[in-house]
């Protein structure tokens, strides 16, 4: 169906000089299905032609209608760019070729009812739309024209869409920030992460034209936080998730080193720490996690780091290099330090409680793999001790000290010992609260508060994976859909959340990649080779995979994720057999299925 919408604007309607906030002409109103939306027309032309200058399209012949086979993928290049060409079932689809996250190839990704799931981190797009349908990454794809003429395909794309590979939906703003008072907002997002960002972006691509208000302890705007540890040299502005410019365009306010002390969920009141207050209607908790601190004697000591910000990871690699540096926890960022400073650092050496690295989380046989990866690249690790004390010498550290009795000398020490909810100011709130700090919400992200809503690091929810079991999932991915959801409910959606958890982690240039909840497994069936750091490790519980994780082994942990997406369970006696060759064939044809 093509919709085709003429916009007369009266002559002395044009002739105001009525500007918003941003600079902007004023919002075009219009409503589609029923429902007022407000975009700005000098940013979204109306029109039923995709390509708005004739110079900018490329067409291209890339193959024979014979030449693809239903599911699957091919990578075409149309001369001054590539696509992304899919046959499922009977028909054409063209999109970007590249993940817009990090640019993983999305041909070696897995194909499976109507989206592709990137081979990387496990983001989602719709074949159809390039829409993203799950995370992480913020931006879709963009999708070309197909069409058959003579049983060869065609595809007609911009050469700025095929020179980008990335496409950001489109867009509400805000109708006049000018009447609004400052003290009081539609929305507030308390925290600026993954959860925050994507929630205020998907209440704009929703049509929301109220006013949004994000606060953020940081002196940034939102960024990329898993580079803090696995790319430490990194500047804000390098890994910024999104431009200011972006935040001005869209109208999404951003109060940077603003600390919420204490919510009022009766007068739907913020109470911030230097005293301003905020009124709401309504409330995203997204603060996350903050880390926990050493106990022992000297553990304020100068160049003792939590890496919280970028400044924090950019001091400890000037400080580091060439130094002696102690890690204390074999944590991910703490694994994932002792990587990036291991070929920096004079010597590096990590203290862990544990006999093995990630025993709890991968399992032993894992963990002692990925030990000796860190070992063959000059990590020390000293096991089942903590610290006892950190000495100093002229007020900087100079010795950390075990309780095993061993010294070790150092210049720079990095904790990574976990982390706790930050969520101390709702104490009194009454919103609920678990035992350990966690916000408790339902499977729409709500709280038990109406209006108020929790995202990211700091919740328990239900996880429909374990059937519903309420489980908090510290992760990059899992805090995008939080946001989204979260969103969409705030707009009463009666969206529930359904997605797999996928998580990454990279260190010596290998990258461990995992999607499932595995916590409480009670095995685990490794196929490949665990001493060549090639191998798929399957977490079964009872007779059920819970969770999978993999090196050198794209893109089988996303493919995990597609079948356990699809509710399908898979049992324990078949990772030996049938799965694991199907894998290995590359045939997708068992995600069809329903059931196990």
């Amino acid at each position: 169906v093509e919709v085709k919408i003429e916009v007369v604007i009266p002559e002395k309607e044009r002739s105001k000089e009525e500007m918003s906030p941003n600079g902007k002409a004023s919002p075009l109103i219009y409503k589609v299905n029923g429902t007022a939306r407000h975009y700005h027309l000098e940013e979204h032309p109306i029109t039923s032609n995709p390509y708005h200058n004739p110079k900018d399209v490329v067409e291209a012949s890339v193959c024979h209608v014979k030449d693809l086979e239903n599911g699957q993928m091919r990578e075409v290049d149309l001369g001054c760019g590539k696509a992304l060409l899919i046959k499922e079932s009977g028909e054409f689809h063209a999109v970007g070729h590249k993940c817009p996250h990090y640019g993983a190839p999305l041909v070696k990704g897995v194909l499976s009812k109507g989206r592709v799931r990137c081979p990387w981190h496990g983001a989602c797009f719709n074949i159809s739309t390039g829409d993203i349908e799950d995370f992480p990454g913020l931006d879709s794809l963009p999708r070309f024209q197909v069409k058959i003429e003579k049983e060869k395909v065609y595809i007609r794309a911009s050469k700025q869409a095929l020179q980008t590979q990335r496409r950001t939906k489109m867009m509400a703003k805000c109708i006049s920030l000018s009447n609004y008072n400052l003290s009081s907002t539609n929305v507030l997002i308390i925290g600026a992460g993954a959860a925050g960002l994507v929630c205020a972006e998907t209440l704009r691509q929703e049509g929301f034209s109220d006013r949004i208000v994000m606060c953020t302890m940081d002196r940034h705007l939102p960024y990329d936080r898993p580079k803090l540890s696995k790319s430490m040299d990194s500047h804000p502005e390098q890994i910024a998730l999104r431009p200011k410019e972006f935040f001005c365009t869209y109208d999404i306010e951003v109060l940077t080193e603003m600390q919420v002390a204490a919510v009022d969920v009766k007068s739907k009141i913020a109470v911030f720490k230097d005293g301003f207050k905020m009124e709401y209607n309504k409330l995203l908790i997204a603060t996350g996690n903050m880390p926990k601190t050493l106990s022992c004697k000297g553990k304020e000591m100068e160049n003792v780091f939590n890496i919280r910000t970028p400044e924090d990871a950019n001091h400890v690699v000037k400080l580091a290099t060439s130094k002696n540096v102690v890690i204390v926890g074999a944590s991910f960022l703490g694994m994932e330090v002792a990587a990036y400073l291991a070929e920096r650092a004079h010597s590096v050496s990590l203290v862990e409680l544990e006999h093995v690295p990630f025993k709890k989380f991968f399992g032993e046989r894992v963990g002692r793999a990925v030990m000796k990866m860190f070992e063959n690249n000059r990590v020390k690790f000293y096991m089942q001790t903590e610290v006892s004390e950190l000495r100093e010498q002229e007020g900087k550290l100079k010795e950390v000290v075990l309780k095993s009795g061993k010294v070790l000398r150092a210049d720079v020490c990095v904790v990574g010992v976990g982390a706790v909810p930050a969520t101390g100011f709702l104490k009194q709130s009454g919103i609920n609260i678990d035992s350990k700090g966690f916000i408790v919400v339902n499977k729409m992200m709500q709280t038990n508060i109406p209006g108020v809503f929790a995202a990211g690091d700091a919740v328990t929810f239900p996880l429909a994976l374990r059937n519903n079991k309420k489980v908090n999932v510290p992760h990059w991915q899992m805090a995008h859909m939080h946001g989204r959801i979260a969103a969409l409910n705030m707009l009463a959606h009666g969206t529930e959340i359904s997605t797999v958890p996928y998580l990454w982690t990279a260190m010596f240039g290998k990258s461990l990649r995992y999607a499932g909840h595995g916590e409480g497994f009670d095995d685990v069936v490794i196929q490949g080779d665990l001493d060549e750091l090639k191998f798929v490790a399957f977490y079964t519980k009872s007779d059920e995979v819970v969770a999978v994780a993999s090196i050198n082994y794209d893109p089988i942990v996303s493919k995990v994720a597609e079948v356990l997406a699809a509710g399908r369970t898979i049992r324990k006696r078949d990772v030996d057999t049938v799965f694991f060759l199907s894998f290995r064939t590359g045939d997708m044809s068992w995600l069809t299925g329903k059931g196990s």
